[in-house]
């Protein structure tokens, strides 16, 4: 097999969407939802709601026993995948069934140990043959990402890295250089949910990020609403909505409320990210 016809990855396609939305003067949404929650099948469903309420790129959660950026609202639907067994397997599903229905870009959200645990190269074989653009990647260190770069590099598979607003300079360009699809650029410390606002320190992180990378960057941790979509829209290429999501989903009475509201939101943050 030749190199080339090993990549079965997405991350033209997330580069090519990001990029469609910046000739469209807007940034792009990117939703986040767990997979397995509420169930996966319910979860697939779920996918299939925001992008066609207007997201972009979609990141579907591996759920962790321990999930350290992410804030109540996620741990909580987090806990009912796990409860509901969810394997990763299902997370490859959920990739491939919501890829194939909708033509959008789908990454994975995840932390290091499921990967590591799984075996790095299966792990990579297998998301770039469901479809998948990549992988988020919230808790590896770029120093010693390189085995996982290296697979995803052969396969087609974007490696989106996070920054912060303590990340020094020299240490934003360091994460930067080692990067592919996008920047993920957490608005402030702390964990994920929803916020009154999404922080000052979020634009100048951007500022300072951009300063050391072509890559779109996208801003994540806080955005739940039209306002605030509009808000980061001004500065950001791409915003990023998980919790508000989620959060519908937890509270509806049944699945096809919960998929209405879900695409709803979608349609609404879809208008605040134009940014005429």
């Amino acid at each position: 097999m030749s190199k080339d016809s090993e990549k079965t990855g997405r991350i033209q396609l997330l580069s090519d969407t990001l990029a469609k939305a910046k000739s469209e003067d807007r940034a792009a949404l990117v939703a986040y939802l767990p997979a397995g929650f509420p169930t996966v099948d319910g979860g697939i469903e779920a996918v299939k709601a925001v992008i066609a309420g207007g997201a972009d790129v979609v990141e579907v959660g591996l759920p962790h026993s321990d999930p350290v950026l992410d804030g109540a609202i996620i741990q909580t639907a987090d806990d009912i995948a796990l409860r509901g067994g969810v394997k990763i397997a299902d997370v490859l599903r959920t990739v491939r069934e919501a890829h194939a229905a909708t033509g959008a870009p789908v990454l994975v959200m995840t932390y290091w140990n499921p990967i590591d645990r799984y075996g790095v190269e299966r792990f990579a074989t297998e998301l770039a043959a469901a479809g998948g653009a990549g992988c988020i990647l919230p808790d590896l260190p770029v120093q010693e990402s390189a085995l996982w770069r290296e697979h995803a590099d052969k396969h087609g598979l974007a490696t989106v890295f996070v920054v912060a607003p303590s990340s020094k300079d020299e240490r934003l360009a360091t994460i930067t250089a080692a990067g592919s699809g996008f920047v993920y650029a957490a608005s402030l410390m702390g964990v994920t949910g929803t916020r009154e606002s999404v922080g000052h320190e979020a634009q100048e992180l951007v500022r300072r990020t951009r300063a050391t990378t072509e890559l779109p960057v996208c801003v994540g941790l806080g955005v739940s609403n039209a306002v605030q979509a509009k808000e980061v829209a001004g500065f950001a290429d791409g915003v990023i909505v998980g919790s508000a999501f989620v959060k519908l989903l937890l509270e509806a009475p049944d699945l096809p409320a919960g998929l209405a509201a879900v695409r709803a939101l979608a349609g609404e943050l879809a208008e605040g990210v134009r940014r005429s």
